[in-house]
């Protein structure tokens, strides 16, 4: 026979969130109401763009500005240039400073130059190398900078897109924390959103038993809600330790019946099977009940032997007995219980 607890438990829906900005601004816009259910990625709320869209606009602006100063135009905001104008004019006077300063090498050797215009050549050429090397790193310092701008645009355009709020799953509206017109922070609640399919069984097992619960072990549920329906949940969590104060193990299951009399908030008596065991069994004619209390009479060498039944489980037509008193094998008593009493001689007719 199975050894079941009886216990209380509550139902929780899936999945619960409060809904919110993550910028700060003037709610414009609710599109749902308490109670409404709604689909995911479904626009819920939306606050007033035009403060967002003036600050990326800007942050656009600051990066067109940066951009246009190494050469970039609009539609390049993600190129990075090995050169700029400002560097190909400085290349170009490098080049011309080579020329003139490796032809005063020859002309000097020759003495057609004198030493003084060499040595001002020279200092040209080195001077233009050095303009060359400064150039390069104002281009490096730019880029750099206009990859700190192009941040900011993206954060701008982020902000903006914030600023619409979608539901992240299907469920429904369960509290409405806003009103259009009102300026909310940054994370504000605005709604309360839950999804209530599958529900969650949450059920606190006593000490003794906790080692008879594992994940996949199914229990059944019962509410007054839907009376005569038994519902299915199969065990997903359970936690990995005791509550200290209570000494219980808390464990969630989901529903694998899904009903729309269940609302998630709702007590059930849960039914959660942890083991079986084998046990004597007699059959329910055997058991005699009177007063509230039941019996049954074993015959034992030609007379009646009263074994008392206290809150004997039943499966089927069977009644369990208690092994001590009731033996495999043992002839009870099916007819005449009425007339027993323990030690009465009994005649068995076959």
């Amino acid at each position: 026979m199975e050894r079941a607890l009886a216990l209380t438990g509550s139902l929780l829906p899936d999945e619960t969130v409060n809904l919110s900005a993550e910028v700060a601004g003037t709610l414009a816009q609710l599109f749902v109401d308490f109670g409404q259910p709604v689909r995911k990625g479904l626009i819920v709320a939306e606050l007033d763009k035009r403060e967002l869209n003036l600050q990326a606009e800007r942050a656009r602006a600051a990066l067109s500005q940066a951009m246009a100063r190494i050469g970039l135009s609009a539609g390049q905001e993600e190129a990075n240039p090995d050169s700029t104008p400002a560097l190909r004019q400085a290349i170009a006077q490098l080049e011309d400073a080579r020329f003139k300063f490796e032809s005063a090498e020859r002309l000097v050797q020759s003495g057609d130059i004198s030493r003084e215009r060499y040595t001002e050549l020279e200092k040209g050429y080195r001077a233009r190398e050095a303009a060359v090397q400064a150039a390069r790193d104002e281009l490096r310092t730019q880029l750099a900078w206009i990859q700190g701008l192009r941040a900011d645009w993206k954060l701008a355009q982020k902000h903006v897109a914030d600023a619409t709020v979608r539901a992240p799953f299907d469920g429904a509206v369960t509290a409405r924390l806003a009103s259009p017109g009102e300026f909310v922070k940054e994370h504000a609640p605005l709604l309360t959103l839950v999804k209530s399919s599958p529900l969650r069984v949450r059920v606190e097992i006593p000490e003794p038993d906790v080692g008879d619960v594992r994940i996949g072990t199914q229990i059944t549920c019962t509410t007054e809600a839907a009376p005569g329906r038994q519902f299915r949940a199969l065990v997903r969590e359970l936690n990995p330790s005791l509550d200290a104060r209570s000494r219980s193990l808390t464990a969630e299951a989901r529903l694998l019946d899904a009903d729309p009399r269940l609302k998630p908030g709702m007590f059930v008596q849960v039914r959660l099977v942890s083991k079986k065991v084998e046990v004597v069994v007699v059959p329910k004619a055997a058991v005699y009940s009177v007063a509230g209390l039941s019996k049954v009479y074993a015959i034992r060498d030609g007379r009646a032997v009263e074994c008392k039944l206290e809150g004997a489980p039943v499966a089927g037509d069977w009644v369990e007995a208690p092994a001590a008193l009731i033996r495999p094998g043992d002839k009870v008593a099916v007819s005449n219980l009425a007339l027993l009493v323990h030690g009465a001689p009994v005649a068995i007719k076959s």
